[in-house]
């Protein structure tokens, strides 16, 4: 088997404020690609629709463009740039720092089934 699909031509666009998701579904992976506006917070543009007060997804990603941070329900925080590939649990908030746009892969594939969802 084998399954092709190209970005520029996603099965699905998710807009919600500041930003928005573009994912591809294939069989065993669902990717994203996510962008995210200057002004951008998770706690703010994403929690009415999630309904949680923090992002319960866990990710897989690379970061292409821009500067996001991230705080840990349980305390720990970061801040990720270009070329930085990470993991982040559930149970976070996060905000694009700065004036660029932040452009995110995301593997894990719950990003792409569920962010952006209402509940």
């Amino acid at each position: 088997m084998m399954e092709v699909k190209a970005l520029e031509k996603p099965d699905e666009r998710r807009d919600f404020p500041r930003g928005h998701l573009e994912a591809v579904h294939m069989t065993g992976l669902d990717f994203a690609v996510a962008t995210f506006e200057p002004g951008w917070r998770w706690s703010e543009s994403l929690a009415s629709l999630a309904g949680t007060p923090t992002c319960q997804i866990h990710h897989n990603g690379y970061v292409v463009q821009g500067r996001m941070h991230i705080t840990m329900d349980e305390g720990g925080e970061g801040e990720l740039g270009p070329g930085d590939v990470f993991v982040v649990s559930p149970g976070h908030d996060a905000w694009v720092v700065g004036d660029e746009q932040c452009v995110v892969y995301d593997f894990a594939g719950a990003m792409a089934k569920d962010y952006a969802k209402a509940q």
